[in-house]
């Protein structure tokens, strides 16, 4: 296939250079933002990999102020839609709930709920660091196809009748199983750290977010699991942030 042929549609190529989610992209293209070449792009354009993209300053200055939120799900709530009588998690973030030792001097307002969605989902059954955000980039960044971002649990566990010391009675073959060589849904699991924290409590690293994994991992080993908290995505970690409040991701922070 020669280089001329060699296209993909201009949302996709802006998503692909981190430029902004495709959804964005449309949005910029659909307000004339967007040009390619020198030419104003239409919706739909098809580009090459050496097209010069430039977008308007306007563009810029509305993703400057997209935020991105840090929350410590409490038990009971469902990370995206509401369903079946929960509540999602979207619905805590107000003045009231927002943690009094975020470092950033931000301020909330209601315009910050508009396109506020979660990047990856905690069960509602789960607690711990879950992300909302209104910029692409960073959903792309954590949830993208390609996304291979480290997510880390302190998982709490029992063995059959065995709730204390679950460490002893554990067979370190079926840790090691836990670590790489089970399958989830036809699939073989990418490799995970898994080690044991406590001797009631596992950690575990993975660089992939299957629905319910650590719960059907367990299930695979004999283990049923009590207790599952995130604490940290990439580089951000849940601290010291109480459970049902939120914060800021601050300017200087990276996942």
């Amino acid at each position: 296939m020669t280089e001329s042929t060699n296209t993909s549609r201009l949302n996709k190529r802006m998503a692909e250079l981190g430029m902004c989610s495709r959804r964005e992209a449309d949005d910029w293209i659909a307000r004339g933002w967007v040009r390619v070449n020198g030419q104003l792009a239409p919706m739909g354009l098809q580009v090459t990999p050496d097209a010069r993209i430039e977008v308007d300053p306007k563009a810029r200055g509305q993703q400057e102020q997209q935020v991105t939120i840090i929350m410590n799900k409490p038990m009971g709530y469902v990370s995206g839609q509401a369903e079946d009588g929960h509540q999602p998690a979207v619905t805590l973030v107000q003045a009231g709930s927002h943690w009094n030792g975020d470092a950033t001097r931000l301020r909330f307002a209601p315009s910050q709920l508009r396109g506020l969605a979660p990047a990856g989902r905690l069960d509602i059954d789960s607690i711990g660091l879950l992300v909302l955000t209104q910029d692409g980039r960073i959903a792309r960044q954590l949830i993208g196809e390609d996304s291979g971002m480290e997510k880390e649990y302190l998982v709490r566990v029992t063995y059959g009748d065995v709730a204390a010391d679950v460490q002893k009675a554990f067979p370190p073959a079926q840790l090691a199983r836990l670590r790489h060589g089970l399958s989830l849904d036809g699939q073989a699991l990418k490799p995970a750290q898994v080690e044991w924290q406590n001797p009631e409590q596992l950690r575990f690293v993975l660089k992939e977010g299957k629905k319910r994994q650590i719960r059907r991992m367990c299930e695979q080993v004999g283990l049923k699991v009590v207790g599952l908290k995130r604490i940290r995505i990439g580089r951000v970690v849940l601290g010291n942030l109480p459970v049902g409040q939120w914060r800021y991701l601050g300017p200087q922070e990276r996942f």
